[in-house]
C-alpha cells in the first residue's frame, strides 16, 4: 500500500450532481475503475444510510466516512468501524443552549445496536421539509419522541439544528465562542432548499480529516498518495490533510483558496473524469 494511490471525495456538490444524484456516467466509470483495484471512497455529511441509496452498487471496498467524520462504516453492511460521540453530559449542555436559542433539534445516535434520528416537534417548515424528505426516502432512523431528554442516554452523534436563520447563526457564534476547540459545526445553507439554514454540531473528533487519517493509517496508505475532491466548507480540513486537494469549479471561494486544482464541475463529472486521468 506504501505507494498506492488513495482517493476520497466528498458527495453533495462534488461526485454528485447539483439533484444529489449520482451520473451514469460516473457511475459506469466508478464501477469499472473500483474493479481495476483503485482506491476510492467518499466522505459525506449524510449518514451511511442516506449514502447507500446514492451510490447504490458501487462495489467500495474502503470503508466509507459519514456524518463529517462521526463515523467510519463498512459500505456493504452498515458497520460502523468508529464511532465519534459527543459525551453524555456535554450532550445535555449543548440541548439547553439549542433551547435557549429558541430552536428544536434533530438528535443523531447511536443506541448500541442501530442509529437513530429522533426529533420531538417540527417547529418549523425547514425541518418539516427535512422530515418529509426522510420519509420520501424511507429513511429507518427517524423516529418521533415525546421528550428528546431521554434519547440524550444515547451515544450522541449530532445535532443537527434548522430554524430561522437569525437564531441558528447566533446559535453557531454562541458555540463557537463558548466551546473553542470542543465541536465541529458546519453552518450552511441547504443547498437542495435554498433560503434554509441548518447548523450541525459534532465532537471535535468527528471531522472528515480525523475520520481520513484514521482511515489512511488502517489500511497502509501514506497522506502523499491521498488526493481529495470537495467544495464545501467542512472540506477545508481535509483539503490541509492530504498530499492533494483538489477542488471543483462549483466550490465556496474559501475550498478553492485552499485547493492544489480547480477542475470542471459537478455537473461535468469532473472528479470521475480527474480520478480516470490520473489513475
Amino acid at each position: 500500500m506504501k505507494n498506492q494511490k488513495i482517493y476520497v471525495s466528498d458527495l453533495d456538490g462534488t461526485l454528485l450532481r447539483s439533484d444529489g444524484t449520482l451520473s451514469e456516467y460516473s457511475r459506469k466509470v466508478l464501477t469499472e475503475m473500483l474493479k481495476a483495484g483503485v482506491h476510492f471512497t467518499v466522505a459525506s455529511a449524510r449518514a451511511w444510510g442516506e449514502i447507500v441509496p446514492v451510490l447504490g452498487d458501487l462495489p467500495l471496498q474502503l470503508p466509507v466516512i459519514a456524518i463529517n467524520g462521526a463515523y467510519l462504516t463498512d459500505y456493504k453492511t452498515g458497520q460502523h468501524l468508529v464511532i465519534n460521540h459527543l459525551a453524555n453530559d456535554f450532550a445535555n449542555t449543548l440541548y439547553g443552549h439549542i433551547l435557549d436559542h429558541h430552536l428544536q433539534p434533530f438528535i443523531v445516535t447511536h443506541n448500541g445496536t442501530e442509529d437513530c434520528l429522533y426529533w420531538q416537534d417540527l417547529a418549523n417548515e425547514q425541518m418539516q421539509w427535512y422530515h418529509d424528505i426522510l420519509h420520501v426516502h424511507k429513511d429507518k432512523r427517524i423516529r418521533r419522541t415525546e421528550d428528546l431528554n431521554d434519547v440524550l442516554k444515547e451515544k450522541v452523534i449530532a445535532f443537527a439544528v434548522m430554524g430561522p436563520p437569525e437564531h441558528v447563526k447566533d446559535l453557531s457564534v454562541f458555540l463557537a465562542e463558548t466551546y473553542p476547540g470542543l465541536l465541529e459545526n458546519f453552518l450552511f445553507e441547504n443547498p437542495y432548499s435554498p433560503g434554509h439554514w441548518w447548523l450541525t454540531i459534532h465532537d471535535q473528533k468527528a471531522c472528515k480529516s480525523k475520520a481520513i487519517q484514521t482511515l489512511v493509517e488502517t489500511t497502509g496508505h501514506q497522506l502523499e498518495n491521498l488526493t481529495v475532491f470537495g467544495d464545501h466548507i467542512n472540506d477545508v480540513k481535509m483539503f490541509q490533510l492530504a498530499g492533494r486537494a483538489v477542488a471543483v469549479a462549483n466550490a465556496e471561494a474559501e475550498v478553492k483558496a485552499r485547493a492544489d486544482e480547480i477542475i470542471g464541475s459537478n455537473e461535468d463529472d469532473a472528479v470521475v473524469k480527474y480520478m480516470l486521468g490520473d489513475a
